[in-house]
């Protein structure tokens, strides 16, 4: 197999496929090559546990990719090529702790803050919300270009003038702060820390790591803003929506294939090769890959890359693991607060207490006592994923480790690591926590299936160590320093070469983010590779 187009994609993830998409629409031609049978990287769905249940099998929601810019660029094509959402104007989320209090959050922020206790806590939730919105565009324009350049420095002056040295300030300290501190500081009452600090763990992040206090407000609003948009009949048709779209721009799509080497000559990427196969690229090669595969495997054979570079990725740091659980119900639960019958996605936990210990029992390698249970009830927005009458659950336990060393309860065996009889308890102790709330949960259960930390790392080797996140999120791993001190940018050592991918800023999620970014930069008039249209 020998082909040469102008770019050649390493991955088929929601970053590849933008990136494929946004070149392709400009003219270039395009290869994409994805390691597994089916592009969409944790972007998959399938009847995982009966016939008739259909289940996203690793992500689901969708207010990243709807706010972004590759949803601006690419939605009209996308849905044009079958891609549709479900969507709910009512209640989008909640949080119940063990005492059975519930922490709920409508679309309209205004009904949600009239449920907080204290009227200064209701001003000060609004406020940080529209001060996020007022300055939306300049924030997304700084989080969505090159960081290590003149554009960002001019983005965030602009910023700056925009809000003023003392509001400039307030941001600043929230990149600093935790999610713990910044409602322990703003906040009297528990209801903002219970409802949206487990969100954290859905940007990689715990209660107690730097940068939550800015997350918190911007999770949020995102939410209020965009709901909790899922993917008509599972999230399968959102990359059968990708493939007709890049079908129809004329991209080579190579799946079944792992790329082993980026080819380098005269100091620039020229292709890859996996095993006897060649991909020649005229103008770029994307890889949507993590750091260590990038720098120590895909370039093994050039001495371009910088020994600190090697070092740093050697050195970079993965997240926690994480776990799915996928459960097939006859019928619909019957929640102890009925308003929960009506949410479609739940967090089981009373906010930074239980989900920070939670937190640190992973981080030392322990499964935790009570994991802070992520409770996705996709049926509610999307009854065609069941059967008539039928119900299913979308289970996300964010807090376990790759390799257990122990249980923090004591009760369940992980000398062996993560076997069937380790998942399997585990998977009856997240159970148990929502049948507190639940009680007719287990006898309406059908069928369970469960992928561990393992099992994610093997589908995508990007999942190091089962973070499905791409690597720690934390502030040193993160923003200027994402995802390497020494590589910084999406612009690599190798001319021609280009980093892509939830490693890469602004880092995880289904916004893809960096594919545009790249994307975008390629095909500015700036770039010295940019051509005339060319010959597909």
């Amino acid at each position: 197999m020998h082909s040469t187009t102008d770019a050649v994609i390493i991955g088929g993830g929601i970053n590849a496929m933008v990136a494929a998409a946004e070149l392709s629409g400009a003219g270039w031609s395009v290869t994409l090559i994805e390691r597994n049978q089916e592009l969409g990287g944790f972007i998959a769905s399938g009847e995982r546990t009966l016939p008739g249940y259909v289940h996203d099998t690793y992500s689901s929601w969708h207010p990243l990719f709807l706010a972004g810019p590759a949803y601006a660029s690419l939605g009209a094509d996308l849905h044009r090529h079958g891609l549709e959402y479900r969507n709910t104007d009512g209640y989008v989320t909640a949080s119940v702790d063990d005492d059975g209090n519930v922490a709920i959050a409508h679309r309209d922020p205004e009904r949600t803050a009239a449920g907080f206790e204290h009227a200064a806590d209701r001003a000060f939730y609004l406020a940080s919300l529209d001060r996020f919105v007022d300055n939306v565009d300049r924030v997304g324009s700084l989080l969505g270009t090159e960081l290590h350049s003149w554009s960002a420095v001019r983005q965030g002056l602009g910023l700056l003038r925009s809000v003023g040295r003392r509001s400039g300030e307030s941001w600043a300290r929230d990149v600093l702060t935790s999610g713990r501190s910044w409602c322990r500081n703003g906040f009297a009452g528990t209801e903002v820390d219970q409802l949206w600090t487990p969100w954290l763990l859905h940007a990689g992040l715990s209660p107690d790591h730097a940068s939550g206090g800015f997350m918190l407000p911007v999770l949020a609003a995102t939410v209020h803003g965009f709901g909790l948009p899922v993917v008509a009949g599972g999230a399968g048709n959102f990359v059968a929506a990708f493939r007709g779209l890049l079908e129809e721009r004329g991209v080579q799509i190579v799946t079944g294939l792992e790329v082993d080497s980026v080819q380098v000559a005269r100091k620039r990427a020229v292709g890859v090769s996996a095993g006897p196969h060649r991909w020649e690229a005229r103008r770029a090669v994307l890889a949507s890959v993590a750091p260590r595969t990038l720098y120590h495997d895909l370039l093994r054979g050039t001495d371009m890359v910088s020994a600190t570079t090697r070092l740093d990725a050697q050195r970079y740091r993965a997240g926690r693991g994480e776990m799915q659980i996928h459960v097939a119900l006859s019928s619909p639960l019957a929640w102890k607060d009925q308003r929960l019958s009506e949410t479609p996605l739940i967090h089981i936990s009373d906010g930074s207490r239980s989900t920070g210990i939670a937190c640190a029992e992973a981080e030392a390698g322990l499964l935790p006592r009570q994991p802070t249970v992520v409770v996705g009830q996709q049926y509610l927005l999307d009854p065609s994923r069941v059967p008539p009458g039928a119900a299913s659950l979308w289970l996300q336990l964010q807090e376990v480790p790759y390799s257990p060393a122990g249980d923090a309860s004591g009760k369940i065996d992980t000398s062996a690591g993560w076997t069937p009889d380790t998942a399997a308890a585990y998977a009856e102790r997240v159970l148990d926590r929502i049948e507190q709330h639940a009680p007719d949960l287990r006898a309406k259960v059908l069928a369970v299936d469960i992928v561990t930390p393992v099992d994610l790392e093997r589908y995508n080797p990007n999942a190091i160590y089962g973070d499905p996140y791409g690597g720690s999120a934390e502030l040193d791993q993160n923003f200027l320093w994402r995802p390497l001190p020494s590589a910084g940018s999406h612009r690599t050592q190798v001319q021609s070469l280009w980093h892509i991918g939830a490693a890469t800023h602004p880092g995880p999620g289904l916004g893809g983010g960096s594919g545009h970014l790249v994307a975008q930069e390629l095909t500015t008039s700036r770039n010295p590779f940019r051509l005339s249209r060319s010959k597909r």
